[in-house]
């Protein structure tokens, strides 16, 4: 009897530490204060932290097209590796030399502190989700993308600005090839349109993608795999989790 009483308080358990750990779950809006949108931003079920990876294969395509542009593999999709600004033809690809670093070795900092051996950790963010949305007003933040209703929007974070430098809107064209929602037994769902925002603490990239392709909590669990430059990442996002006042909000 002991033990059957012991498991039936695990699950309560369980929910009592995830309310601990997300507080702003369990209040109103209204109710938020700076630390729980805080939060939202930057670490719950709408905003992941994930280590990009170098598209290798974008290195070979541009050796055999003297710098053009090369299909390659990336994660669970055929991405298309797009060559960065200002990157010569050489050997092995480089800032300033040979070498296999990142983006090409020789070159390790800008004055600034940037280790460009060193891939970026992004903040990949869905940003239309109306969490999101009232966390950015709770903050005052004056560089929040603008949104209408009828898209969903995924906006990437810590993009080297020398990688969203240059026309913008000529990138955009090129991202929106290389990114998609991914959902199992479902075919891809692509951006309608992507924004590269110039922003003072570096470019911000948003994805959008139509609402009439409707996502929802059956679909379990949501991948967006993208390519950025030379940048390739995938990031998961479950349904069950992004969910507030029992509502799935995307």
């Amino acid at each position: 009897m002991y033990r059957k009483w012991q498991l039936s308080l695990f699950p309560i358990c369980l929910a009592v530490l995830a309310a601990g750990d997300q507080p702003w779950k369990g209040k109103q809006v209204a109710e938020w204060t700076e630390d729980d949108a805080k939060q939202v931003l930057n670490d719950s079920p709408w905003t992941k932290s994930v280590k990009a990876t170098i598209d290798r294969s974008a290195n070979s395509g541009q050796r055999r097209s003297g710098g053009g542009m090369g299909r390659g593999g990336g994660i669970g999709m055929g991405g298309i590796g797009i060559g960065l600004p200002g990157m010569g033809g050489g050997r092995r690809g480089g800032m300033g030399g040979g070498g296999g670093g990142y983006p090409g070795g020789g070159q390790r900092d800008d004055g600034t502190g940037t280790n460009y051996n060193e891939p970026p950790t992004l903040k990949v963010r869905w940003e239309s989700a109306f969490p999101v949305r009232q966390a950015e007003l709770k903050s005052h933040d004056p560089d929040a993308p603008t949104l209408d209703a009828d898209h969903y929007a995924i906006a990437v974070y810590g993009v080297p600005s020398r990688m969203a430098g240059g026309d913008s809107q000529s990138l955009a064209k090129r991202l929106k090839k290389q990114a998609a929602i991914k959902r199992d037994g479902k075919k891809d769902l692509k951006p309608s349109s992507v924004e590269v925002l110039q922003r003072e603490n570096g470019p911000v990239i948003v994805y959008l993608f139509p609402r009439s392709k409707e996502i929802t909590r059956q679909d379990k669990r949501i991948e967006f795999d993208a390519h950025i430059g030379k940048l390739q990442f995938a990031q998961s996002f479950y349904a069950d989790d992004m969910t507030y006042q029992d509502k799935l909000e995307l």
